[in-house]
């Protein structure tokens, strides 16, 4: 869509707010109605008015950034700053934030960008409501038509249900700047086309990148008038630049000085040769840079100086107000006290026989002293202190008068006189302290410090007396006010001395001569107006402006604190008055009037401003400035030097003002290594081989983001912050020449360098023409020699070609770079990244002025790349003496030296074929080289065909196939592959944590993101082509195993096979970057396409736990579900829970099938792993060690209750989910639990349906069970005593709760046995939990009340079990064993808050440590009853499965202290922290002698775990959503939970295994004992999240 330049239509108008309203006004329609057609369209209109409009036939995608914002809705750091392209075409700016998250909570995204159309205004607020989705990503996309810098904020509701403003944030949109198009300064064979036949502009507008700007500062008063410009601008033209930068163009005052404006609204008469009156001249101005931009190709720059005004301007007179007096800001009169006694100082010398000349040291020494006592007589101490003899008068009198405020502060009775006076400050009780605003100001009132001396001195009656001790205080309070003044009388002296010794004695010093009242011993800090005889000379007495060393730029020095002026510590402008604005145009009208008419009229004449002192331009000037600038003119280009010392504080100004460009110098640089680190972070753009633009985009349809229109396809990328842009000079005009600085010679370097660079690049006029010295500005009078490209033109020549390549390579997006320093050589290479064709600069630097030698630089080698010369040039200065001419400005006479071509020869070595470029040997120092660089043999299309395909290659994939292509740990990978391959090993980066796709993504992403080049990772690649190889060759090697992956093997080898034949060793990472990165996506798409609804349409934090599912999912050949076979099974956590035994166990497996399979949809996995575990029922149990079902261990108490709720879930949400009861399932063993081996006759031998294996369960508990392991002894478990071996489990049919266990074993997954014979703790259990755990409680009465239903309904063939009760055979119904729990559980579990209450309870009050809690046993043993009282993280397992047994209230108090005292950031505490027992950090290494810790004892006890947070929030959400803050309104509750969810978020997100850990110690800190992602911690954060898309 075409856009209209701004100014090109009616102005509009801009209104100056006088309110101080932050908020301002706001618009917040969701969707935008169509532009009205009777007001004219502004740019905010036509975006809107494209994004309605009909999607025109092949138009490009459109452009989407993301802006990622923190939970609290602000940026990150790194996104505190965000520069957007120039909208030639509208784009989005899609504001993303996390579901749940702070922000999120009634959340509205606030912008001064004008959303819903019209003029921009910096107080007015266009909002927008984010969804407020817990499931979903949540992301508003704002359409970006026009530049600018904008604020924004989210404003969100607190957990109290305040308004929350969030952090600010900025994002800056560059202007479109047009220019017109330029003809190829080269022929198709290279040759550098002449004037004339390169170059030439065309009637065709281009879109200039703000790169593509080359500016060349001029200063008007040396070219004449505005009649004789033309030959300027040719010369500029001719020079290949794009921009001139004029200084201030308007009336001068008496310095002459550009930047001192005598009247901002009337341009200079020097430019006209005649007087002529302000309209005229805005027109002649306008009508010659007309001329400029359309005959010449030229765009205008002009400053901005918006912080001071000439010392003779006449409105300052009517206005004295517009700048800082005695007057108006007091603190200044003893300033100006001093600096009139400068003046008169300076007069009397002679007169007393003082030094009027500074000869000498001595001179200075003596003109100080004698200045020392002319200060210290004016007695300016008085500005500081309290008067003692008033303050005893005063006080007096109010004693007296009984006039007496009694004192109400601290107690004073009995202080000394010091610590009175501290009282008296720390209460600001000191009126007109340190304002310094009149003699003798400082005071306390009368009736204060009569109160305040009788409450110190009570024992003192009389009046005298205590007036008396009053003035003891006030001399205490002095002492530190003399001692102010003293440092601040010694800082004056102290300045004037050092300004007086450079201005007159220092070599290098202006050598100002006599000191005379004109010409005083240093600069004056005031402007003396010439005002009426009898006005008040404190207000007709005006600051000047200045600069001050490492000053805040932040803080206005002319204001308190600051008391530079009184100190002497400006360095002073003379001729430049200080404006002073206030905070808002309310402070002073007149001024804010003046220059926004000021800025207007320029914005309306100029394409850009150069702001100057920029850094010391009031924020709020600035910001209101420029806005007005831009009503005007809305494609502004805006560019600053800063100097606030600080990238920080650079940004600050940056973000807030909307510059676009910072202004950098080359001439900074001390050496060619800082000048190389310069190019690199200013000139470099991206490194060669960069991977974002081809890697980090996603491509997608979005609806219009005003609410009509059609859907468009979109290209996003996610923002990543940015650095300010450069415009890089060779030189400005206020710096040292090269000359000067390193040698003449090194114009012709530093200044081909400079252009080369990929940013905007400046020059002033007189570089490219050798100029020996910096010019003077005020003094100065000769005018610029025009030289063109002729004669004397220095290196212009040279400029002019690498201008113009600097322009192209731009416009053709010639976008990345490499950088090389070697010894006094500097080579700079630019590359397009598409067709690899370039440009390559040799510069040999000049830093040093004498030498010719060649010096030393090893021969440039480009792998694969042929180089073709373009030019070669040096510069011989045949005198470095500075040219005398009376009437114009020249250069250094010198001569440009044309080198003959260089030829490139070819070469082929073991890394393939190269070019060699070789630097020839009469090469002295500023020369340079240029040359075409091309790859060779590359295909344009490459990278679309290292893209293409992937989803076809990879359509077939199961989860299972998914597994070995992302994941695969070493061990996993070793085992399935018999040794033959194993993770990665990157040398200095380490072994991958898998062998798949995540194994390489997780240093890819950010290799990817910000091309950091420098990684191991790609060093590692171009030193050869191994991890290529790698990829592809552990897909083939299993296909025999996974037919399926040969497809994907293919397709990357075929990519990876052209990358090792046609590509470059430094472009291997860039390309193994995008084959790797399109196959991820492709990869994890499919695992997402492949889940269930809750997964492909949540979030990114329900995704990646889902891909756990894919994590631990996978085919090894040592553990299996069937023993006969190899089949994929679930792991418990990687990497330590992977291969043989170790792999699966029944516990981990049923609490993480629901999670994992059940809500992402994989029934079919579930299903196999209930029916495997289902097979090995035998004595009532499965194993939790399942061993391939080859050697099961039945010693796990709660693992088939786990396996009966998951039963449960699968029945109720898979389809047809209740069918799976029919399943026939073989049993592994023989109907009378005799052991026999997998393979044995007797196993296998009969059949059950899963119902009957369900009833079995219930009947054989019902029953009792009792058995001793089978294999008992050492070879079973090394760890255990004899007595452990034993399984005892049994119904309490009082209370229907089942018990079991001993103190020598641990049938809960709490199961921790103690290893340390040192710690005498070898067979002791770290946590038995025999007895009822709750958890086990609640998960056998959710089976019950699930049967009970199923039976109802004739669903389940069993009504309950048989019972032995009191010595009779009873038959117990499933609802009456419910009934049983339900009638108990209070009684036998909860610990009430009020010990009055415990008669209720089966409680021993003397064993209660905490209360408000569920125990975590019912029924421990004798010998540790106290650890029923334990509070653990197990009840909300129960509330979670069977919350129908708790009492609400009950049950969310101790959800609510558990959330205090439990919850940690990754998992939940193992124990109480209050617990005797409680140890936080586990190291299963420790072999002390400490038994609560040896060898891991305390795996239970403290550390917190993850899996154990997933029920927490389940329960929270249930019972707080009932009685609690959620019952109202459920996003209370949900906000809240969210909340808790941030740490596991970013952990999963930024953690190279890309899970959550088993555990962590205290705090959520890491433990090297524990898995680095766990199945079962992900899995009930996913049950978390569907409960919550469920509610």
């Amino acid at each position: 869509m075409g856009r209209k330049q701004a100014y090109g239509r009616p102005k509009p108008t801009l209104q100056i707010s006088r309110s101080k309203s932050s908020s301002g006004s706001s618009c917040s329609s969701p969707a935008v109605s169509p532009i009205s057609s009777a007001a004219p369209k502004t740019p905010a209109d036509e975006g809107i008015e494209f994004f309605q409009g009909e999607v025109n036939p092949g138009e490009t995608p459109i452009q989407v950034y993301e802006l990622a914002l923190d939970p609290d809705g602000g940026p990150s750091k790194a996104l505190s700053y965000v520069r957007l392209p120039p909208a030639y075409t509208p784009y989005i700016l899609r504001v993303s934030i996390q579901a749940g998250t702070p922000a999120a909570r009634n959340g509205v995204f606030k912008t001064n960008f004008p959303l819903d159309g019209g003029v921009f205004s910096r107080d007015k607020f266009c909002k927008r409501k984010l969804p407020q989705h817990f499931s979903k990503p949540i992301h508003v996309d704002l359409p970006i038509s026009h530049a600018g810098a904008f604020k924004y904020w989210v404003e969100y509701s607190g957990s109290n249900g305040e308004r929350i403003t969030g952090r600010e944030g900025f994002f800056n949109i560059d202007p479109i700047l047009k220019s017109k198009a330029r003809s190829p300064i080269l022929s198709d064979d290279l040759q550098i086309l002449p004037p004339g036949e390169g170059a030439i502009l065309s009637d065709k507008l281009v879109n200039v990148p703000l790169d593509g700007l080359a500016i060349l500062t001029v200063v008007s008063k040396w070219m004449g008038p505005t009649e004789q410009w033309r030959p300027h601008f040719k010369e500029a033209k001719d020079r290949g630049y794009t921009m001139l930068h004029y200084t201030p163009l308007q009336q001068r005052g008496e310095s002459d000085s550009p930047y001192s404006i005598r009247s901002q609204l009337d341009y200079d008469r020097t430019l006209f040769g005649t007087d002529v009156d302000q309209e005229e001249g805005r027109m002649r101005i306008e009508e010659v840079l007309t001329v400029a931009r359309d005959e010449y190709g030229l765009l205008s720059l002009t400053d901005v100086v918006l912080n001071h005004t000439a010392n003779d301007t006449p409105w300052l007179v009517d206005h004295p107000e517009a700048g800082f007096s005695p007057a108006n800001t007091p603190h200044l009169t003893p300033a100006f006290e001093l600096d009139s006694a400068i003046i008169d100082f300076s007069a009397s010398l002679a007169v007393k026989g003082l030094p009027t000349i500074v000869h000498s040291e001595n001179d200075v020494n003596v003109l100080i002293a004698a200045f020392d006592k002319t200060v210290r007589g004016l007695n300016l101490w008085q500005y500081y202190i309290l008067d003692p003899a008033r303050e005893k008068d005063s006080v007096y009198a109010a004693l007296a008068a009984g006039t007496i405020e009694p004192w109400t502060g601290p107690s004073i009775k009995g202080k000394n006189v010091g610590d009175l006076a501290d009282i008296l400050r720390s209460e600001k009780k000191i009126i007109g302290f340190g304002q310094l605003a009149s003699r003798f100001n400082v005071r306390v009132d009368s009736s204060v410090a009569a109160g305040f001396i009788q409450a110190a001195f009570t024992d003192i009656r009389e009046n005298d007396a205590l007036a008396n001790a009053w003035v003891k205080v006030v001399d205490v309070l002095n002492v530190p006010l003399y001692a102010e003044w003293e440092a601040d009388t010694e800082a004056a002296i102290g300045n004037v001395r050092n300004r007086l010794r450079y201005s007159r004695l220092d070599t290098n010093g202006p050598k100002q001569g006599e000191i005379t009242k004109e010409k005083p011993i240093m600069e004056l800090y005031f402007t003396r107006l010439p005002a009426a005889p009898n006005a008040d000379p404190l207000v007709y007495s005006l600051a000047n402006n200045g600069w001050i060393w490492d000053a805040d730029p932040l803080q206005n020095f002319a204001l308190l604190p600051s008391k530079s002026y009184l100190r002497r510590e400006v360095i002073v402008w003379g001729d430049c008055v200080k404006l002073r604005y206030g905070s808002e145009p309310a402070d002073n009208p007149w001024l804010w009037s003046h220059m926004t008419s000021y800025v207007s009229s320029l914005a309306a004449t100029f394409d850009g401003f150069r702001i100057d002192n920029c850094h010391s331009t009031p924020l709020a000037v600035g910001t209101r400035m420029l806005d007005a600038a831009r009503t005007v003119r809305p494609d502004l280009y805006v560019c600053a030097e800063l100097f606030t010392g600080n990238e920080d504080m650079d940004l600050v100004f940056v973000r807030e003002l909307g510059i676009n460009s910072l202004i950098r110098e080359s001439g900074n640089a001390w050496d060619p290594k800082e000048l190389s680190r310069l190019l690199y972070r200013h000139g470099l753009g991206k490194p060669i081989g960069s991977m974002d633009a081809a890697c980090m985009v996603s491509k997608e349809e979005i609806p219009s983001p005003t609410g009509k229109g059609p859907v468009r396809k979109a290209v996003s990328r996610l923002l990543n912050g940015s650095a300010p842009h450069a415009l890089l000079y060779d030189l400005t005009h206020d710096n040292e020449t090269p000359l000067h600085k390193r040698s003449a010679e090194d114009a012709l370097s530093t200044g081909a360098l400079v252009a080369f660079s990929h940013c905007a690049v400046g020059s002033v006029k007189g570089f490219d023409d050798l100029y020996p010295k910096i010019l003077d500005l005020v003094n100065e009078k000769r005018a610029y020699e025009l030289t063109d490209l002729g004669e004397n033109s220095g290196i212009a020549n040279v400029k002019r070609v690498l201008n113009e390549l600097h322009l192209e390579m731009i416009l053709n997006g010639y976008e990345e770079g490499h950088v090389h320093q070697e010894n006094d050589y500097i080579v700079l290479h630019r590359v397009h990244p598409t067709s690899q064709k370039g440009y390559l600069l040799v510069a040999h630097t000049a830093f040093h002025k004498g030498s010719k030698a060649r010096g030393n630089i090893n021969n440039v080698k480009l792998r694969r790349t042929k180089a073709k010369f373009v030019l070669g040039a040096s510069i011989e200065i045949q005198s470095s003496e500075i040219p005398q001419n009376d009437k114009v400005l020249t250069g250094l006479p010198a001569k440009l030296v044309r080198m003959p071509p260089v030829v490139v020869p070819q070469g082929l070595d073991q890394e393939g074929p190269f070019s060699e470029i070789i630097v020839p040997e009469n090469f002295p120092p500023g020369s340079v080289l240029v040359f075409e660089t091309q790859l060779q043999n590359f295909d344009p299309k490459f990278d679309e065909f290292c893209a293409s395909g992937a989803q076809e290659a990879f359509a077939k994939l199961d989860l299972v196939d998914l597994n070995v292509v992302l994941h695969r740990a070493d061990v996993e990978e070793r085992d399935a592959t018999a040794g033959k391959f194993g993770a990665y090993e990157v040398p200095g980066y380490g072994k991958l944590v898998y062998c798949g796709l995540e194994g390489w993504m997780h240093p890819l992403g950010n290799v990817m993101r910000y091309n950091d080049l420098g990684h191991a990772l790609c060093a590692h690649l171009r030193e050869g082509s191994w991890a290529l190889d790698y990829v592809h060759q552990r897909l083939s090697d299993q296909v025999d195993v996974f037919p399926n992956l040969a497809a994907p093997a293919k397709w990357i080898k075929e990519r990876f096979d052209r990358v090792k034949e046609t590509v470059p060793n430094y472009m291997r990472p860039r390309y193994f970057a995008l084959v790797i990165s399109e196959a991820y996506k492709v990869a994890r798409g499919s695992v997402i396409d492949q889940c269930s609804g809750f997964v492909s349409s949540g979030h990114a934090f329900t995704q990646n736990l889902a891909l756990t599912a894919v994590q631990m999912y996978g085919l090894v050949k040592s553990a299996s579900l069937d023993p006969a076979k190899p089949t994929p099974a679930l792991a418990a956590g990687l990497p330590h829970f992977t291969t043989n035994w170790a792999r699966c166990w029944g516990r981990d497996v049923f609490i993480s099938l629901s999670g994992l399979f059940l809500t992402t949809g994989n029934f079919e996995g579930a299903k196999k792993h209930i029916l495997a575990f289902a097979s090995t029922l035998k004595h009532g149990l499965i194993p939790n060690l399942l061993d391939s079902v080859r050697n099961p261990r039945y010693n796990s108490r709660d693992s088939p209750w786990w396996m009966l709720q998951n039963i449960q879930d699968y029945a109720k949400n898979a389809p047809e989910g209740v069918e799976i009861l029919s399943e026939t399932v073989k049993r592994r063993f023989p109907k009378d639990d005799t052991w026999v081996p997998w393979d044995d006759s007797h196993a296998y031998a009969y059949t059950s349906t899963l119902a009957e294996i369900v009833q079995e369960i219930l009947q054989r508990h019902a029953d009792g069970i009792h058995f001793r392991e089978y294999n008992a002894g050492p070879n079973l478990d090394m760890q255990m005593k004899d007595e452990g071996f034993s399984i005892d489990i049994h119904v309490d049919w009082e209370t229907g709760l089942i018990l079991g266990g001993n103190d020598h074993n641990c049938g809960t997954w709490m199961d921790k046995m103690g290893e340390s014979v040192k710690a005498g703790t070898k067979g002791v259990p770290g946590t038995p939990r025999d007895g009822a755990p709750v958890e086990i409680t609640g998960l056998l009465k959710s089976t019950l009340r699930w049967l009970a239903e199923l039976s109802s309904k004739d669903k389940f063939s069993f009504k309950g079990v048989q019972a032995e009760i009191n010595g009779k055979k009873t038959f117990v119904t499933y609802q009456q064993w419910s009934d049983l729990i339900q009638n108990s559980f209070e009684k036998c579990y909860y610990v009430p808050l009020d010990r009055l209450s415990d008669s209720e309870y089966r409680i021993n009050s003397s064993l209660v440590n905490r209360r408000g809690i569920y125990k975590d046993v019912y029924g421990s043993g004798k010998t540790h009853e106290w650890a029923d009282y334990q509070f653990r993280c197990n009840f909300p397992i129960a509330m979670t499965v069977a919350p129908e047994l708790f009492n609400e209230k009950h049950a969310l108090g101790a959800l609510q202290l558990a959330d205090q005292v439990l919850r940690g950031p990754l998992g939940m505490k193992t124990l109480d922290s209050m617990d005797l027992q409680y140890r936080p950090n586990y190291d299963n290494s420790n072999d002390s002698d400490d038994a609560s810790v040896a060898k891991g004892l305390n795996y239970h006890n403290g550390p917190e775990w993850g899996w154990p947070l997933g029920y927490f929030l389940r329960a929270y959400l249930y019972f707080d959503t009932r009685v609690g803050k959620g019952r109202d309104d459920h996003k209370e509750t949900l906000h809240y939970l969210h909340q808790l969810l941030l740490p596991p978020r970013k952990y999963i997100a930024e953690d190279p295994w890309r899970g959550l850990p088993e555990l962590t110690n205290a705090n959520g800190v890491y433990c090297a004992d524990s898995c680095n992602t766990q199945a079962w911690s992900s899995s009930t954060l996913l049950d978390f999240l569907a409960d919550v898309m469920d509610l």
